[in-house]
């Protein structure tokens, strides 16, 4: 989610092209257009650019830096209701050399939404698999990583396309059998109604609550803020909607559960331990069907580990997989 926000005032306070009066203003009257100069210039200061690529008439956008290599390639899937541009705070603490993919989901941002699509996780996995053939990311195994429903993605992923994966980090991923969390315990509360769904804001005190809900951290964000943060999501809410209502219903809520076993690749967890969105059982779910798979459960951390733990967040990443690539050159000289 959208916590690392305050960080705008630096940023767009300090940029020589925007004069100090039409950022007042902007921050004023267009909060939402202040947010989206902030992710702009994170991806152009950590060198990400902006590509496209077309299955058929199925257009996927996404974000790189670097070439493919010796060395695995790493593909990185964001959560419900996010974007590619998530990933940026934890790009900034990642090696410049690594070959990085930041994809839009199906239906976000600036990847095809259509009425037509399947959104349920396996039709996610079939879309993600289009875009990987469409890149040739899968010419040789590559890295794969998710959070919370991208982690969803990822694990299905590995378990249906075993071959192309060499190793898997899955972060707070959904999909599991764990025990109730507080948002479950709030929507089950609701019946059948589904009239509120907290992961869906439409005004700024929805919006704060969401943040609550989400950060074990607590941020004071400015009013406008929170506005220009419901104002961006808005027009999609209807979508966010219907998306939701597909990952929670029979045929995804518990996918990862039933194909975790199925996962052959070496797989890293990385769970917030006060995460209130999934609960932090199901990383011992998780190491339980995965054999020697590495869990890393970070404390005072909630269910936005990508914004609440950054720089944790890269170096447990990049540590993986680097023990991984060490551990398969080690085989290849033995």
């Amino acid at each position: 989610m959208d916590l690392d926000v305050l960080n705008m005032f630096v940023i767009a306070g300090g940029t020589l092209a925007i004069p100090i009066l039409a950022f007042v203003a902007s921050f004023l009257l267009w909060p939402s257009a202040l947010i989206r100069i902030y992710y702009w210039y994170w991806r152009r200061n950590l060198g990400m650019q902006v590509r496209y690529v077309n299955y058929d008439d199925y257009q996927f956008c996404y974000s790189s830096r670097g070439r493919p290599g010796h060395r695995p390639s790493i593909l990185m899937l964001h959560g419900f209701s996010a974007h590619k541009d998530m990933w940026l705070s934890v790009v900034k603490f990642l090696p410049k050399n690594l070959h990085l993919i930041c994809v839009d989901m199906p239906g976000h941002e600036g990847t095809t939404r259509s009425s037509l699509d399947d959104y349920s996780v396996y039709g996610q996995v079939k879309r993600i698999h289009q875009f990987v053939e469409c890149i040739n990311l899968n010419r040789k195994p590559f890295h794969l990583i998710g959070t919370s429903m991208g982690g969803n993605v990822a694990g299905v992923y590995a378990a249906e396309y075993p071959a192309e994966i060499c190793s898997l980090s899955l972060v707070c991923p959904a999909g599991l059998n764990a025990t109730e969390s507080k948002f479950v315990k709030q929507l089950r509360e609701q019946n059948e109604s589904m009239d509120r769904i907290p992961l869906i804001p439409s005004t700024p005190e929805e919006m704060a609550d969401m943040l609550k809900l989400c950060s074990y951290v607590r941020f004071k964000v400015p009013q406008q803020i929170l506005q220009g943060l419901v104002d961006v999501r808005i027009p999609h809410n209807d979508f966010y909607r219907k998306l939701f209502l597909e990952i929670v219903g029979e045929k995804s809520r518990s996918s990862l559960h039933d194909n975790m076993s199925k996962i052959k690749a070496v797989t890293q967890i990385i769970w917030g331990k006060q995460d209130q969105v999934l609960d932090v059982s199901g990383a011992d779910i998780l190491a339980k069907a995965i054999p020697d798979c590495q869990v890393h459960i970070l404390e005072n951390c909630g269910h936005s580990v990508i914004m609440e733990r950054p720089r944790k967040t890269a170096k447990l990443l990049f540590e993986f997989w680097t023990t991984v690539q060490n551990a398969e050159n080690n085989k290849k000289l033995a």
